[in-house]
């Protein structure tokens, strides 16, 4: 359940489980066997709620004998083991989010079962794809946010070591890697005392066999400048940033303790785009934080419309437990107010990323095949994050042949499907 960040946790799981012998499914739409793993996510109330029902669907698939022990691991637990444990009594076995290797060291299995090296995993999904965490944890305290109650202070792994990983993931096919952390800004300064990002970044992209690096989850406060002349500079690190700004009002800004103001977004954009000719921004935006007026909304359109991002995405504050903002401020703005808003802000961001995808009627853009469906290959550009990001329809009757999944291929876009891109493939660049 959750974020990529947890899914790198579980494949390092599924490794560990598989040197003990067992056999393994991801993500089965019908659970079956001795044991069901679920790694839960407990960012916010939605979230929550999702993990907590597919909990009680499993306990009465066990009471029914359907499946066998079921074992919890993640961020829910993490944070609400003991009051879980009450709720749920069918479950077997619970671990929080960092010592879930202990359920793999109790079973039964091989001596020396355990993986040579700590960041060996089992890739699920595309195997040209892969998520690198690059650091765990957040030293930020926003007044909305649960993740540092959840995640700790936040800890870098060393650039040898990703580096180390980087080299034996290529090894095995990927060419596409996802950078990922709570807080991508602030990689290095607990183990070198200094910003390393950029140093990191442009000693991956150096790494034959490399195609793209794509940074996801930087903070706005103390962002890495030196990062941008890297992206500049490396063609196989993508011009695309996901940097979440959550709002641009300073009083709504202030009272998250985001410790930026509107202007300095602003002028952090503004460098971005001008150090990265091209490059595509993402960004997360919040409605209906306590105190938010008509005004701070009417301000943050007003931004939506200004910047015009490539993309975004936004959510209404729900209030979470043990946070500054659930324990200073009261939630203020009814819900039906926080759906209104929520609604008007993401019908402006449509019009705005149909009028974006329109734009690229007539560029050419290296694409990643990630499946094959009737005449069609489906990809993705260095613009498009896995998951998230809208895809490219590719016709291939021109072509000469069936491109394979994983393929890098140059395109033509020709035409826009809402979101999506449609266009033909025109020549191979294996």
């Amino acid at each position: 359940m959750g974020c990529s960040k947890n899914l790198v946790d579980s494949q390092r799981l599924m490794k560990m489980l598989e040197a003990k012998g067992y056999s393994l499914a991801h993500d089965p739409e019908v659970p079956t066997g001795e044991f069901v793993v679920v790694n839960t996510c407990g960012f916010i109330g939605d979230a929550k709620e999702e993990s907590i029902q597919l909990l009680l669907e499993l306990a009465s698939m066990k009471d029914d004998g359907k499946i066998g022990n079921i074992v919890v691991m993640g961020c829910l637990s993490q944070r609400y083991m003991n009051e879980l444990k009450d709720e749920i009594p069918e479950i077997d076995r619970w671990f929080g989010k960092f010592n879930w290797a202990e359920f793999a060291d109790s079973l039964p299995g091989p001596d020396n079962a355990c993986p040579a090296k700590p960041w060996e995993r089992v890739l699920t999904g595309n195997p040209w794809s892969a998520y690198m965490k690059i650091s765990e944890g957040c030293n930020r305290f926003c007044a909305f946010c649960a993740i540092p109650l959840i995640t700790g202070r936040h800890s870098s792994r060393p650039i040898e070591e990703i580096l180390d990983e980087t080299r034996e993931l290529v090894s095995k096919g990927v060419k596409e890697f996802n950078v990922i952390a709570q807080d991508l800004s602030s990689y290095g300064l607990d183990i070198y005392g200094k910003h390393t990002l950029a140093e990191l970044i442009d000693r991956m992209a150096q790494i034959k066999g490399v195609e793209w690096i794509r940074l996801h989850y930087a903070y706005p406060t103390d962002f890495p400048y030196d990062i941008l002349p890297v992206m500049a500079r490396h063609d196989n690190v993508c011009k695309y940033i996901d940097i979440a700004f959550q709002h641009v009002s300073d009083s709504v800004l202030s009272r998250m303790r985001r410790n930026f103001t509107g202007e300095e977004t602003r002028s952090l954009i503004k460098r971005i785009r001008n150090e990265v000719p091209g490059i595509k921004i993402r960004t997360t935006l919040m409605v209906g934080f306590p105190g938010e007026t008509e005004e701070d909304f009417n301000e943050l359109v007003e931004f939506v419309k200004e910047i015009k991002f490539d993309r975004m995405g936004a959510f209404a504050y729900s209030e979470e437990e043990g946070t500054f903002g659930a324990s200073n401020y009261t939630d203020d703005v009814s819900e039906e107010t926080k759906q209104s808003r929520l609604d008007r802000l993401m019908q402006i961001q449509e019009s705005i990323a149909e009028e974006i995808s329109s734009q690229m009627i007539g560029s050419r853009l290296r694409v990643i095949v990630d499946r094959i469906e009737g005449n069609n290959a489906v990809g993705r550009s260095e613009f498009d994050s896995p998951e998230v990001d809208p895809e490219i329809i590719l016709s291939f009757a021109e072509y000469g042949k069936i491109p394979d999944p994983g393929d890098m291929v140059m395109a033509e876009i020709t035409a826009t499907d809402g979101f999506d891109l449609i266009g033909n493939i025109i020549n191979s660049k294996n």
